[in-house]
């Protein structure tokens, strides 16, 4: 589980943003501070778990930017997303340049909260989970997107000849359903019935606009399978292919 320290000190707002962590599933608060003092306190106790803080600026006669300072002396690998009324450019920038991942202006709907929460930890799920890195990798990361995915969007809505937007919407609606496995293109006919040759060209169509990442297995008689994965940070391309 992802732990959550809610730091404000309006306890309507900090009860509103308890409530909005724990419907994101895999996240869970660990804590509210009403004060920069005990947000400061449970920072600098390394036995209290934290991954994330979402910090308010204006907070009574205190200014939430100068735990920024604290947190990065502190040597605590804890990311911040700034959630706050402040909409100058001077606060923004101040909190940009200690690195917080995110910046959310009060008032703000809850998807706006679940975007910047989810894409963090899909980030922080990519960073964790590889020690070196090639470019086109990096900048998914980074940008969020490979950068030779992107394509102005009516160049990736044109379909290959050959493919339908009803066959690919059927098949798009599977994948998402499925997001978290890898699937062979057996597996994917068998359950839409589709025929497997005609499975396998919408397959390399969205491997190749990078929706989907392929790996090769070989069984006991040597023959390839291909298998493939979802990239998680391309699900909202392919739900509006599968809604299209």
């Amino acid at each position: 589980m992802i732990n959550v320290l809610i730091v404000d000190d309006d306890a309507m707002v900090a009860e509103l943003n308890h409530r909005y962590v724990t419907q994101l599933r895999g996240f869970q608060c660990c804590g509210v501070a009403s004060t920069l003092e005990q947000a400061k306190a449970l920072v600098l106790n390394h036995q209290h778990p934290i991954d994330l803080i979402l910090l308010d600026v204006y907070m009574q006669q205190e200014n939430g930017l100068d735990l920024l300072p604290v947190l990065r002396n502190a040597h605590r690998p804890i990311d911040v997303i700034m959630i706050s009324s402040a909409s100058d450019a001077e606060t923004i920038k101040k909190s940009l340049h200690y690195g917080v991942v995110d910046y959310l202006i009060k008032p703000f709907q809850f998807a706006r909260f679940e975007e910047a929460l989810t894409s963090w930890a899909k980030k922080k799920t990519l960073m964790d989970n590889q020690q070196n890195y090639q470019q086109s990798e990096l900048d998914r990361i980074i940008h969020g997107t490979p950068m030779q995915a992107q394509r102005p969007e009516g160049e990736a809505k044109r379909l290959p000849k050959g493919l339908t937007p009803q066959t690919l919407r059927t098949i798009c609606q599977w994948i998402d359903s499925h997001s978290g496995i890898d699937f062979s293109t057996e597996d994917l006919a068998s359950s839409v019935l589709i025929s497997r040759v005609s499975c396998r060209k919408y397959l390399v169509w969205l491997e190749e606009i990078k929706i989907l990442h392929t790996s090769v297995h070989y069984g006991m008689t040597g023959r390839p399978v291909y298998r493939y994965r979802l990239q998680p940070e391309l699900h909202a391309r392919l739900k509006q292919y599968a809604q299209d």
